[in-house]
């Protein structure tokens, strides 16, 4: 009897994929299924279904992880449902701890760890992100959802929520309105995965142009949510100098070097969010 179904969002991203999947084989696989959803990459995923044939794989043509994510919730019928991304590296105990933790609450919350691609000294974009990505107990804790890199939940909880929104901060919109249904949100830190840090600016920008759109979609466009977009983009530079200590004082950094690039970092994007925040809140692009 399958007992859960780890669905995985793919886009042109084959290498990851392999490393996620080859991690997958690991104790308890046989109680699972795994379902990647091809979200239309240019290069068919037929290598990676014949190295991993006890994995499904199947092609969502609606653009975005949101609607890869629904597809694969559709293609089982599978009682749990767990999530992963594709560049994410779950830890060698995942599935099992997955099948020991999956009742312990309505949404389960696993943590995620960040790593170095690249050899090192590391960038600035990689050394801010040592300090601030994935913050996942705050977010569990304190912001009421978890992130879709490392959830589990149940189907009858997917089914009441309704499924992810296409367009918004989607693992953050379905988790509150999971919260405001009623349903229990935990944080697991034995569930662990491994995710690589952006190793330079672009790749960092990129990231927080997604989110900063996203989360302007989350909040709405009526000219009171404008209002408060635009009291949110002006705590944006005074919010850097609050975690500037952060970085000084992070044990994940190492050396005056590593520290510098980072504040440098902080300093810049908290800026460029500042511009870009007032900017949509004035009806703009970003």
């Amino acid at each position: 009897m399958t007992r859960a179904a780890i669905i995985i969002p793919h886009f042109e991203d084959l290498a990851r994929l392999r490393r996620c999947l080859a991690a997958l084989d690991q104790p308890g696989r046989e109680a699972v299924e795994v379902i990647v959803v091809d979200n239309g990459s240019r290069q068919p995923l037929t290598e990676v279904a014949a190295e991993f044939p006890a994995v499904r794989v199947v092609i969502e043509t609606a653009k975005g992880a949101a609607a890869a994510r629904n597809r694969g919730v559709r293609e089982t019928t599978a009682p749990r449902l767990w999530f992963l991304d594709a560049d994410c590296v779950p830890a060698p105990d995942w599935i099992a701890t997955a099948l020991r933790l999956a009742d312990s609450a309505d949404i389960v919350g696993g943590d995620v760890d960040l790593f170095d691609e690249t050899p090192g000294p590391r960038s600035g974009a990689a050394a801010f992100e040592a300090v601030f990505a994935f913050r996942v107990r705050r977010y569990v804790e304190r912001v009421g959802f978890a992130v879709t890199a490392n959830m589990l939940t149940h189907r009858r909880v997917f089914e009441a929520v309704g499924p992810f929104a296409p367009g918004l901060s989607e693992d953050k919109d379905w988790g509150l309105r999971a919260r405001a249904a009623g349903f229990r949100l935990a944080f697991a830190p034995g569930l662990r995965v491994a995710h690589p840090a952006r190793p330079d600016w672009p790749a960092l920008l990129g990231k927080w142009r997604r989110l900063t759109r996203e989360g302007f979609a989350l909040q709405g466009t009526g000219a009171a949510a404008r209002a408060r977009w635009a009291i949110r983009a002006l705590a944006l530079p005074p919010s850097a100098l609050v975690d500037a200590p952060k970085v000084l004082v992070s044990p994940r950094l190492a050396g005056p070097a590593e520290r510098l690039a980072a504040l440098r970092v902080l300093f810049r994007l908290r800026g460029l969010r500042f511009v870009w925040m007032l900017r949509q809140a004035l009806g703009g692009p970003v």
